[in-house]
């Protein structure tokens, strides 16, 4: 009897530690978002280095899980979003494709850690990757909302962040190889 009820308040606390987890990383996505220098039509935020971090360390489904609770309180109208913003209107908008990106990125980034292993390489190719994506779902989506070309689109949002988005890899990837030799997520 001890032994079950001892595996059952086990469960318990690791649910309750998954979801404190999910909840400090959507807590870091937002404070990334607010980290900003504005740069054209997309603004230059940290959002994707909270993606990188959350979906490497946590893996691909609380990962994705800290995205989805992020755009969703974004979605609901809760200022998460780049400049305290938030609501449908923002999603619906030019730079929205770059948002809903991100649960992409984070279902990259982390199956490919927990599916090749936590090395370095595999932590910057699968943000490569995952940032590839993002920029496919927000350029494409930029281009139907604002009525340009895919050249266009590509010149002006993804060519001017190749420079700071590969700094966010490089610090993300190190980072999360030097955090999971410490801590065990």
């Amino acid at each position: 009897m001890l032994e079950v009820k001892s595996k059952a308040t086990s469960k318990s606390k690791a649910a309750l530690l998954d979801l404190v987890f999910v909840a400090l990383f959507a807590a870091v996505m937002t404070v990334c978002a607010q980290i900003q220098i504005p740069f054209g039509e997309v603004p230059f935020t940290l959002q994707t280095l909270g993606v990188f971090i959350a979906a490497s360390l946590l893996g691909w489904k609380r990962g994705t899980l800290s995205v989805l609770v992020y755009v969703l309180l974004g979605l609901a109208g809760v200022p998460v979003f780049a400049g305290f913003s938030g609501g449908i209107g923002v999603l619906f908008g030019p730079t929205g494709g770059y948002i809903i990106g991100f649960i992409f990125t984070a279902l990259i980034v982390g199956l490919m850690t927990e599916k090749l292993g936590k090395k370095l390489w595999v932590e910057i190719v699968s943000m490569i990757l995952g940032l590839a994506v993002c920029y496919a779902f927000g350029t494409v989506w930029f281009m139907f909302q604002m009525k340009m070309g895919l050249v266009e689109s590509l010149l002006l949002c993804v060519v001017p962040y190749l420079i700071a988005d590969a700094l966010k890899i490089a610090f993300a990837s190190v980072l999360v190889n030097r955090l999971d030799k410490v801590i065990k997520l």
